[in-house]
């Protein structure tokens, strides 16, 4: 009986798989990804080709489809509008249909004349990629069949399953919908887990949404973006090139008053500073009126520690009522969220001049020293400190 090209024990069919389907994901989230929808990094012609080669055999995906659609997911995020959002379809759903959900976005001509701008329009791609989507299914079964025998058919079902499972299944379900949150962004992105290696670094959904045109997912010490260190490599040896990173936070020692610098680097680094916010006042705050308030009490606003950190447009009707009656148990918190959201609209002020931001961080800092919040007053007179340098990366 033909037993294939490659005679291998049992675990070297095991290792091919997982080596061909990590390939696959590698080549979803460093070239469908970074480098098509979010133009975080440049590939070497050669190596983008490979990828797209790739991604034909193993998933019929046409480029200016899926960056077409994740765009829209980026644009109309938790809409009604979104492609693929959990809040909105369910994640029952996005865990069990979700490459259908993705199909019937990638069906609609209008999302791909709006959103499909850079992609390749070539020869083989009008000719081949386009036309022929679903014959690399078929190569790629004649592939298996020749390489490993009869064992190929099973090694095949696994890699056509591999990519509507994690890709559209996990990422779209599981990391709009069960997770930690670095990052308070304005839609309900999670990260999975810290170690992004089973998906590319996908499970760094919150830190992506945060920083959608990075290269780079992972964003604190203990993550770890398997796909950012195959790019650091591929940078190294000639083959890509990093054109975009979260900004850095930089904090200049002993300065007392915001300046346009300052204005500038709250602004760039928002999510850090709102971060950094909720761990130094909010978290603390909160800690001391817990201890102050009878044990009758507690639970009920213990209930409500998470809600004072989320973003307030992502809360429920009902999270809102909840919060709203925590915070009347205490004139501090009302305080400390007050000054959170006050502290938000300064970015959220799109068409106010340098010097109208300025005056208004200027303010914040003033209003916030004569609170008589203990670390309401400790932040404020860090909150000058941040300061902008010059990009180690040019856009």
């Amino acid at each position: 009986m033909f037993s294939g090209l490659l005679d291998l024990p049992w675990w070297g069919y095991v290792l091919a798989t997982l080596g061909m389907t990590h390939i696959t994901i590698v080549a979803i989230t460093i070239y469908l990804h970074r480098h098509q929808a979010h133009r975080a990094l440049d590939l070497h012609p050669a190596l983008a080709h490979f990828f797209r080669f790739w991604l034909w055999l193993t998933t019929g995906t046409v480029t200016e489809e899926w960056v077409a659609v994740h765009r829209k997911h980026h644009s109309c995020v938790e809409s009604e509008d979104d492609p693929h959002s959990p809040k909105v379809f369910g994640i029952k759903r996005l865990l069990l249909e979700g490459a259908e959900l993705y199909r019937t976005a990638a069906a609609d001509p209008e999302t791909i004349a709006k959103y499909n701008h850079g992609c390749p329009d070539d020869w083989l791609e009008r000719n081949v990629y386009k036309p022929l989507t679903n014959r690399g299914y078929y190569l790629m079964l004649l592939i298996d069949v020749a390489l490993f025998g009869p064992i190929g058919l099973t090694i095949w079902a696994v890699q056509m399953a591999w990519q509507p499972v994690f890709a559209a299944g996990v990422i779209n379900g599981l990391g709009h919908w069960w997770g930690y949150r670095n990052y308070e962004t304005q839609d309900i992105s999670t990260n999975i887990v810290p170690w992004g290696i089973l998906i590319g670094g996908e499970e760094l959904h919150n830190n992506h949404h945060a920083f959608a045109s990075s290269a780079k997912l992972s964003s604190k010490p203990w993550e770890f973006d398997i796909g950012w260190a195959y790019i650091r490599v591929l940078e190294f040896v000639g083959l890509a090139k990093v054109k975009k990173l979260p900004p850095e936070v930089v904090m200049v020692p002993g300065k007392l008053d915001p300046d346009i610098d300052t204005v500038q680097a709250v602004i760039s680094n928002r999510f850090h500073v709102m971060a950094d916010y909720a761990k130094r006042v909010l978290n603390r705050v909160y800690a001391e009126e817990i201890a102050k308030i009878d044990s009758s009490q507690r639970g009920f606003l213990e209930s409500a520690r998470s809600l004072l950190m989320r973003e307030e447009s992502m809360l429920s009707r009902e999270a809102r009522l909840h919060l709203e009656r925590a915070r009347a148990h205490s004139d501090a918190l009302e305080t400390v969220y007050r000054y959170k959201h006050q502290l938000q609209e300064l970015w959220q002020q799109r068409h106010a001049t340098q010097e109208h931001l300025v005056e208004a961080l200027q303010e914040w800092c003033r209003q916030a020293e004569e609170s008589g919040v203990r670390a309401l007053q400790e932040f404020a007179r860090t909150l000058p400190s941040y300061s902008m340098r010059q990009e180690r990366v040019t856009i």
